[in-house]
Formats: structure tokens, sequence, C-alpha cells
């Protein structure tokens, strides 16, 4: 097989056993330790030099999309977990009431300070520290 069929036989590829597709992580349920669902993951931020993922923003609240919160948090967080299909952070919708959020087209949040201020709202060693 050429490589331009592999490439087109793979191009709908959205999971293997250790890879998952960026566009089949965007939906996906966030629960906490409980298993109770507190929100989806919206979208992933990957650092445009190294590519490494920085973070997941969670949304929730809202109706059919509309009024949500949106909440980075740093990608070591999620742990995928196979039998609930999502993944599970270690923190509570209290706590992430509490946590650093943004309007859905605040661009300006995305600040070095904000930044760390996410990773130490969640105790987390910045990735590019």
């Amino acid at each position: 097989m050429a490589y331009d069929d592999v490439r087109t036989a793979n191009a709908d590829l959205k999971e293997t056993h250790d890879l998952i597709a960026s566009d089949k992580v965007e939906g996906t349920k966030v629960y906490d330790l409980h298993g109770e669902h507190i929100g989806s993951i919206e979208r992933i931020l990957v650092e445009k030099r190294g590519g490494k993922v920085s973070y997941a923003v969670l949304s929730f609240g809202g109706f059919l999309g509309i009024g949500n919160d949106h909440y980075p948090l740093p990608w070591s967080k999620l742990n995928y977990d196979e039998d609930l299909g999502g993944y599970r952070v270690d923190i509570t919708k209290e706590q992430l009431d509490g946590a650093p959020r943004y309007e859905s087209e605040d661009e300006a949040f995305w600040t070095a300070e904000n930044g760390r201020r996410v990773y130490d709202y969640y105790g987390v060693v910045p990735y590019w520290i």
C-alpha cells in the first residue's frame, strides 16, 4: 500500500488504545471522583511550539450551549476512565464554582499570569517550569 493510501485509510481514525483524536475529546463528559457528571470538555488547547496539550476547557451550566461557564483545567488533572467513557478529576462541582473561568470570546484571559493562577488553583506545577 502506498503512503497516500495509508494516509487516506487512516484519515478517519478517532481512537486507538493509547491515542484519541482531538475532535473525539471535545464533548467528552467529565466526572468528579464519585462519578458525578460535572461538565464536558469544550476544547483542548495545545502549546504551539512544543505540541503539549496544556488545558482542557471544561464547560457546564447553561442550556443548549448558551450561558455555559468555561473553566480551563490543566490537562494533567484529567484521568480517562474507561468504565465511564469520560474523564475523572479530583475536584468537586463546588470547587469548580470557585475556579478561574472566562467568557468564550475573552482572548485576553490567556496571559501567563492567568495561566499560573489556573495551575496554582488546582495545585499543579505549571508545565512550562
